[in-house]
C-alpha cells in the first residue's frame, strides 16, 4: 500500500468538499452536475486529489467509476469534516419559517401517509404555515436514486436497499397482526396455523407479489401454505370492504391502532407465531443533510411520529 505522507501537502475545505461529492456520487459528470462546476473543472480536482492523497480515488469497474478502498475508508471523516465547517459557517443564522412557503416531497407508503399524514403537516405549519407537503407514491426508481436526483426531499420506509452514502434516522418499529370481519368463524377457536391456513388471505404488494414473511415462516416450519385469494397494492385497499368477507388480511399495528374497529365491524388477532418486526426510518441524500430548512423539517417529521405514536399509545 502507498506510503501517504503528509508533510508540505496544502489543500482547503472546497477540495474536501469535492472529495466528499465525487465518492458519494462516483461519477465525475453528477458531482460537477451536483457542485455546478464544468465537467473539465471537476477533473481537475480530482487529479488534484490523486495527487494529495497519493491514491486514485475513483476507478473505472467495467463502465462506471466506483471509489477505492481508501476513499471509502475516509468518507465518513470527510463527511464530518464538511458537516462541521457547515455548522461554523451557518452558526447564528436564523431561518424566517413564518416569511416561507417551502413544498415538500416526500416518499412514503400508505401506512405512514394514512396513520401520520395529517400529525405531520400539522406539526410543520405550526411554524412554517405556508408549507406544503407532497406525498409522493413508489414507483420503479429506487429511493437512492430519487433522493440522489432530487425528485423527493425524503424518503420514510423500511425498505433498507439504500446507497449507503445515504442518510437515514430510525422513526419506529411495527408489528403485525391479522384484521377481520366481526364473527370470523376463526375467532370462535384457538388460532393455529393450520386454522389460519384454511381461510383465503390478501396480500399486500405494490409490485403484485403474493408471498412474503408470513409465507416463509409457514413453509418452513409446519410446511403449510396460504390461499392468497387477492393481492392488493396498498395496505388500505380493502379495509373497508373486508367486513363482507371471509378473507384475512395482515396489517401493521401502526394502522390497526389507528382503526375504529367496532365501527368498523371488524376485529384483530395476533398470529400464533412471531413475524420480524418492521424497522421504519427516514432517508435523505448527504447534499442536505446540513440545509437548515430540511433539518428543521425532518426533526419536525420525526417529533411529529414519535408525538403521535405516543398519543394513540400504538404499542
Amino acid at each position: 500500500m502507498a506510503n501517504r505522507k503528509s508533510g508540505g501537502r496544502r489543500y482547503d475545505l472546497d477540495l474536501l468538499r469535492y472529495l466528499q461529492v465525487l465518492v458519494e456520487e462516483q461519477s465525475v459528470s453528477l458531482a460537477a452536475r451536483r457542485l455546478q462546476v464544468s465537467e473539465p473543472a471537476m477533473s481537475r480536482h480530482l487529479a488534484r486529489l490523486r495527487s494529495v492523497f497519493n491514491d486514485p480515488i475513483l476507478v473505472m469497474s467495467g463502465r462506471r467509476m466506483v471509489a477505492t478502498a481508501f476513499a471509502n475508508r475516509i468518507r465518513d471523516r470527510v463527511q464530518g469534516l464538511v458537516r462541521d465547517a457547515d455548522d461554523l459557517l451557518n452558526e447564528g443564522a436564523e431561518l424566517n419559517l413564518k416569511a416561507m412557503s417551502p413544498k415538500f416531497t416526500i416518499r412514503a407508503n400508505d401506512i405512514v401517509v394514512g396513520a401520520f399524514g395529517p400529525a405531520i403537516l400539522l406539526a410543520l405549519r405550526k411554524d412554517c404555515p405556508e408549507c406544503r407537503i407532497v406525498f409522493s407514491p413508489e414507483s420503479e426508481e429506487t429511493a437512492s436514486e430519487a433522493l440522489r436526483g432530487s425528485h423527493i426531499d425524503l424518503y420514510i420506509g423500511a425498505t433498507d436497499d439504500l446507497r449507503p452514502e445515504i442518510m437515514r434516522k430510525a422513526l419506529f418499529d411495527t408489528s403485525f397482526s391479522a384484521l377481520v370481519r366481526a364473527g370470523h368463524p376463526i375467532l370462535k377457536g384457538k388460532i393455529t396455523p393450520h386454522a389460519l391456513v384454511a381461510y383465503d388471505h390478501v396480500s399486500v404488494s405494490r409490485k403484485g407479489r403474493a408471498f412474503g414473511p408470513i409465507d416463509l415462516i409457514l413453509k418452513e416450519r409446519y410446511a403449510l401454505s396460504r390461499r392468497i385469494a387477492m393481492v392488493v397494492p396498498t395496505y388500505y385497499s380493502l379495509i373497508e370492504s373486508l367486513r363482507g368477507t371471509d378473507m384475512i388480511l395482515p396489517l401493521p399495528r401502526i394502522v390497526i391502532d389507528c382503526l375504529p374497529l367496532a365501527e368498523m365491524g371488524l376485529e384483530t388477532f395476533d398470529f400464533p407465531f412471531v413475524l420480524p418486526p418492521v424497522h421504519a426510518f427516514q432517508a435523505w441524500h448527504p447534499r442536505l443533510d446540513m440545509d437548515q430548512l430540511h433539518r428543521w423539517m425532518r426533526d419536525t417529521v420525526s417529533q411529529a411520529i414519535r408525538g403521535e405514536m405516543g398519543r394513540l399509545g400504538v404499542r
